[in-house]
Parts: structure tokens; C-alpha cells; sequence
């Protein structure tokens, strides 16, 4: 059965108003309330009706969708989205998911809401979100930073990060690290982090060594503390390697607090590449990727779309290994050697 396209005395009805108050948010001329605009665009976006684009009298903006402002990672795309709006006289609209695929629902209505020219987007997950479907039905220009596999007719800026991951891990591993622990964020939340692992997992296969399952936190709440207590009893590892920077910080304070020095008991590695991370001391070794230049790429890709200039591409930027100070060659982790000298045990194996 064909499924007969809404119109606008739909959505008056589902929104519980009258059709000229659609025809003013949709169109973006005409006073409207705050709540009842929000109810109309909700209508509108169920429905998949389509709003209007911006009148010529509205300065046009860019709408950003990221997960979180409290990693300086995605402030560097941000910074790069903003010098391209600025050079073609745009202006930005930030709505933050907190890493919850639950809520870029409600951030992308609201963006839609201000009748971008295009939109940005970092999503938990591009294969399981449903902005995309949203998004194309509005016929808005978008394209995403940092994802990979988004679907057709969006455009895509991201490295390689799985790539990127298993480099970083043969890197520890030529350092003679067997005993390698991954920690990252929820894989419900980012795309990114599940690559990455799978690249942690290609690298330590080659090697002949058994992955460890994936220690995944909160990504909010790990940027205050990570617990690593059960790991490092059970997995006695030699290096972490961690799914961003910001993390991996917070990695390196916890081994503090658990008397572990590093590199000299563990080492650690971070990913992104923020600033911060060249900061600290001793130094993060990290893998960097160009943020600014990224947010650069969309932006610039997101408006040649608009403007029929070109269709939307999947462009994967490079990436560089950042030797720091906090890897260096394999010793025996220290509460692996109490451990086995006390209960003349056989080594920790890598049993996953």
C-alpha cells in the first residue's frame, strides 16, 4: 500500500493547531510561540513534511551536532566549522547529544527548527541512528565529521580509525607488550571507539596474542575517574591503550592512585591528538588527527552541496603516530610478578 504524503492539515492536527500557524513555521514568517513552534516541528518531522528553507531575509546558519564540548576533540572540528561559516558570512547553531542516541532526535529538531543551510554532524552511531532518515526527508545538505559508514547521499569526513588503532597497537607490541588492555567508551555510544577496538583486535591477532574484551566507560563520567581495580588484578596488562586522549588522561591519573608509574610500570596511549595531550607530563603518545581541518572539509563540503557545486563524498584525512613519554619496551608488570613469586603460579595467560 502507497502511503500517501502528509500535508499541512496533518500536521496542524497532530500539533493541535491551526493551519496558518503551520504555515508560518514552516515558512519562518510570523510570530509563533516557543512550545507551539516546537510542537509543529515535532509534526512536521514525524509526519516527514517537508519546512521550508531559509527566507532571503533570515541570515543563513550551519547547524552542529556534536556529542560533547567537554572533549577538546570535538571543540577542534567546531573551530574549523566556524572559520569556514565565517568566510562565507554564515552563522552556527550548536545542539549537544551528550553521547546519547537518544537525544539527537530532539538536537536535530531543534536545528531544523532554525531552517539551517546545511548541517554537521558527529552521531553515536551511523548505523543505528535515525537523523539520517530525518534529515533527508527535510532535503537539508549534511555530511558528518568523525564517522565512518554513513549512509548514501550524506557526505563523510573521518580517518581511518580502525587503521589508525591497530599502527598504534603494533607500535606497543614491537615494544614487546603482550599483555595490551583496551579501554574505551561505551560502543553504544561511538562508532569510533568500536573501530578502534576492532583495530586493537586486528593487530594483536597478527601477532599471535588474544584480544582482552574491551573495558568500555562512560564517556561523561570517565572524564572525572576510571576504576580500573578489576582490570588490573585480573589482566595484569603492561600497556593500556586508550580510545581518546581526554580518556587516556584520566587512565594514566587512576595508576597513579593504584601506586603504577608510567611508562616505567605501564605504558599508555591516547587518540586524537588534542593539545592538552602535549601538555602533560610525561607526554602522551597519541595518534593525532587533523580536527580543524576536518570541520574545515565538512563545512566546505556541506555548502558546496547546497549550492550544486558537488555531490556528497566520504573523505578519509591522515593521520600521525605521536611518539610521546609514555610508552616504552615491556617489563613485567609489577603485580604480575608479586603475584607469581608468591603463588609460584604459571604466567597470566591471555585467555579473553
Amino acid at each position: 500500500m502507497v502511503r500517501t504524503p502528509a500535508n499541512i492539515r496533518d500536521v496542524a492536527a497532530r500539533a493541535g493547531c491551526s493551519i496558518a500557524t503551520v504555515s508560518r513555521v514552516a515558512t519562518g514568517n510570523g510570530p509563533v510561540s516557543v512550545a507551539m513552534q516546537k510542537k509543529v516541528v515535532d509534526a512536521a518531522l514525524t509526519l516527514g513534511f517537508p519546512l521550508a528553507p531559509p527566507s532571503a531575509a533570515r541570515r543563513p546558519v550551519l547547524g552542529v551536532l556534536l556529542p560533547s564540548l567537554t572533549n577538546p576533540v570535538f571543540a577542534g572540528a567546531l573551530a574549523g566549522i566556524e572559520h569556514c561559516a565565517r568566510a562565507n558570512d554564515l552563522s552556527i547553531i550548536i545542539g549537544q547529544s551528550n553521547y546519547r542516541a537518544d537525544e539527537e532526535m530532539a538536537v536535530i529538531a531543534a536545528l531544523i527548527a532554525e531552517r539551517p543551510l546545511g548541517l554537521i554532524m558527529t552521531v553515536c552511531d551511523p548505523a543505528t541512528s535515525d537523523v539520517f532518515a530525518t534529515v533527508a526527508r527535510q532535503g537539508i545538505p549534511a555530511a558528518t565529521v568523525y564517522n565512518e559508514g554513513v549512509p548514501d547521499g550524506f557526505g563523510s569526513v573521518s580517518v581511518d580509525n580502525r587503521a589508525a588503532m591497530r599502527e598504534l597497537t603494533e607500535k606497543l607490541l614491537n615494544l614487546g607488550h603482550r599483555s595490551i588492555l583496551f579501554v574505551g567508551g561505551r560502543f553504544a555510544s561511538s562508532d569510533r571507539a568500536i573501530n578502534r577496538y576492532r583495530g586493537y583486535c586486528d593487530a594483536m591477532k597478527a601477532a599471535g596474542c588474544q584480544p582482552f574484551a574491551a573495558l568500555e566507560v562512560d564517556f561523561i563520567d570517565a572524564t572525572e575517574d576510571v576504576d580500573l581495580t578489576a582490570a588490573l588484578d585480573k589482566r595484569h596488562p603492561t600497556a593500556i591503550v586508550v580510545s581518546n586522549d581526554l580518556l587516556a588522561l584520566t587512565v594514566i591519573a587512576s595508576l597513579r592512585r593504584s601506586g603504577l608509574r608510567v611508562p616505567q610500570d605501564v605504558s599508555v596511549t591516547g587518540f586524537d591528538g588534542i593539545d592538552l595531550a602535549r601538555h602533560i607530563s610525561p607526554r602522551l603518545t597519541t595518534i593525532v588527527q587533523p580536527s580543524r581541518t576536518m570541520g574545515v572539509l565538512a563545512a566546505s563540503m556541506v555548502l558546496d552541496i547546497a549550492a550544486g557545486r558537488r555531490h556528497p563524498a566520504h573523505i578519509l584525512a591522515d593521520f600521525t603516530f605521536a611518539r610521546g613519554e609514555t610508552i616504552e619496551e615491556a617489563k613485567p608488570h609489577p603485580r604480575s610478578q608479586s603475584s607469581s613469586s608468591s603463588t609460584n603460579q604459571e604466567p597470566h595467560s591471555h585467555e579473553n
